[in-house]
């Protein structure tokens, strides 16, 4: 039916806070029934000697779709590989190698609730390196340990401090935080995105799983809209040298990868990455047999 001269349609949202609920309700992460599946990646965790050039080889020759840095050519220190393998952040970019895999992360060191001058010194280092190559996040640690209200507003702090730098110097480049030491369940998480709103998270699904005793699919349901990036590994319930678990080979242990699998391929179109801790593991088995089991047994 025509609309009369004079009139408009009355728009959908008539009232402004409706429509901010309906904006803010978008998650941060993922979409249901997202029709882009997630891609894969790893974390150079696994091959911490490699250098670059051979990372983005490895990843391609697996056809995952990114790669995450955590450690290059033996350090974890990529500040100071990248001066020293390609200069300065203006030269970086046209002296990696063209290949179709993604770097989707550098891996820092920061702890939300440490974050002395120090160490939010360290953090900034990475900063210029990451714009340059159009690397999207930067992965923190929670930190903490009882998640204590006292525990989430100096790491709540801390993301606040980082917003209002991020904003000054109009960086791309933001922070995800992962879940890894006090923020092991999702009532905890919950807390902590409650002081610190639209915060990205990096979801550690084997520490909510074997340190937090929650079912993955559980923990995906109650913090799914904030998560940017998921990482899987898997274990059995055997003692090693630094956990009351050990590490294995995926689709060798018990982690419950299947129903989480299927619920990610439906809702979710970001990077699921590989974490192989082989440099704080030296027993596991080399990143390449992680990858190779993982494709063959059609883990992730």
């Amino acid at each position: 039916m025509p609309v009369p001269r004079g009139r408009r349609r009355r728009p959908r949202f008539s009232r402004l806070p409706d429509a901010l609920h309906f904006v803010s309700s978008f998650p941060i992460g993922h979409q249901q029934h997202s029709p882009v599946p997630y891609q894969r990646a790893c974390s150079t965790l696994g091959c911490p000697e490699l250098p670059l050039g051979e990372v983005l080889e490895l990843a391609g020759r697996h056809r995952l779709g990114g790669v995450e840095l955590r450690a290059l050519g033996g350090t974890v220190d990529l500040p100071a590989y990248f001066a020293q393998k390609f200069g300065s952040p203006e030269r970086i970019k046209d002296q990696v190698p063209s290949v179709p895999v993604k770097i989707v992360a550098l891996d820092t060191s920061l702890k939300l609730t440490d974050s002395t001058p120090a160490a939010r010194e360290t953090l900034l280092q990475f900063v210029p390196w990451a714009e340059a190559l159009g690397v999207r996040r930067l992965r923190v640690f929670d930190g903490g340990r009882t998640a204590g209200v006292d525990e989430l507003e100096e790491a709540a702090a801390t993301m606040a401090w980082w917003r209002e730098l991020r904003m000054q110097r109009g960086w791309k480049v933001d922070l995800m935080v992962e879940t890894h030491d006090s923020l092991i369940g999702s009532a905890a998480i919950g807390r902590f995105l409650a002081l610190a709103p639209g915060t990205a998270i990096l979801w550690d699904t084997h520490h909510t799983w074997k340190k937090g005793g929650e079912d993955p699919v559980a923990t995906w349901r109650a913090i799914a809209p904030h998560v940017v990036h998921v990482h899987v590994k898997d274990s059995i319930s055997r003692p090693s040298a630094r956990h009351p678990f050990t590490y294995v080979l995926p689709g060798e242990g018990e982690f419950p990868m299947a129903p989480l699998r299927a619920v990610l391929q439906a809702e979710f179109s970001g990077f699921v990455s590989l974490e192989w801790e082989k440099m704080w593991h030296p027993y596991l088995p080399s990143l390449d047999d992680a990858l190779v089991a993982a494709t063959k047994r059609c883990w992730w």
